[in-house]
């Protein structure tokens, strides 16, 4: 979002129509990126999610005794459950930054969105209506 930040700043002053339309194109395909993006952590969520399930599942079957005593089948539970608590950390992170960014995206598109003088149609044209 430091990129945008240095966006900002710079656009106080007036611009013609074509810088507009272009900056808030700018910012229109930087929020698509941050949805992917945040569609990813959404992905990557709810397997971490899946993963620390199923490997708590397994680590009960195998404390029970109900895979005899297999301890690959426990470390490899234990290991699912750590690989998944950390990547869904990671990932809830991400996507409370990813969401915040777009938020303030979204809120600078409209704030440039509100600048822009609209004009009436044939307003400045020499059209004579």
């Amino acid at each position: 979002m430091t990129a945008m930040a240095g966006t900002i700043t710079e656009n106080i002053c007036p611009m013609d129509e074509d810088d507009w339309s272009e900056q808030i194109s700018r910012i229109e395909a930087r929020i698509e990126e941050l949805a992917e993006m945040a569609e990813r952590c959404r992905k990557i969520i709810l397997v971490s999610k899946i993963m620390i399930y199923v490997g708590g599942g397994l680590l009960l079957v195998a404390v029970l005794g109900l895979l005899g005593s297999n301890a690959v089948v426990a470390l490899g539970a234990i290991a699912a459950v750590l690989s998944g608590i950390v990547s869904l950390g990671s990932n809830v992170s991400t996507l409370r930054q990813t969401l915040a960014a777009m938020a303030a995206a979204e809120t600078f598109r409209s704030d440039l969105i509100g600048r822009i003088d609209p004009r009436l149609i044939g307003e400045g044209r020499g059209t004579g209506l």
